[in-house]
C-alpha cells in the first residue's frame, strides 16, 4: 500500500508530468520530431558524399580547361570523345568497352 502511494505521489508531480509530456510531444508529434530528425541525417550523409563526388569532378573539369588553353591537340580530343565533334566527310564510330 506504502508503495502504491509512493508512485501515484511521484506521477502527480506537475513538473514531471510537464516534462513527460514535452518530451513525448518532441519525440512524436512535432513537425521537427525525432524520426524527422534521424531521416534528415541520413540526407545529410548522402549531401555530404555527392558534393565530395562534385568536388573531385570540378577539380577534374579545371584541370581539362587547362589543358584546353595550352594545347590545340586536347581541344580536339575533348570535342572528339566528349561532343561526338567530327570533320566534314568523316564518320565517327563509337565502341564502348563492358
Amino acid at each position: 500500500m506504502q508503495a502504491v502511494k509512493k508512485i501515484i505521489g511521484f506521477f502527480s508531480n506537475k513538473y514531471l508530468l510537464a516534462g513527460l509530456a514535452f518530451t513525448l510531444w518532441i519525440l512524436f508529434f512535432d513537425h521537427n520530431n525525432f524520426f524527422r530528425y534521424l531521416e534528415y541525417q541520413g540526407d545529410l550523409k548522402e549531401i555530404k558524399q555527392k558534393k565530395v563526388y562534385y568536388q573531385g569532378q570540378i577539380e577534374k573539369t579545371r584541370k581539362d580547361v587547362e589543358l584546353i588553353k595550352t594545347n590545340p591537340f586536347w581541344l580536339e580530343k575533348i570535342a572528339r570523345e566528349q561532343y561526338l565533334m567530327k570533320k566534314k566527310g568523316e564518320d565517327v564510330y563509337i565502341a564502348k568497352e563492358e
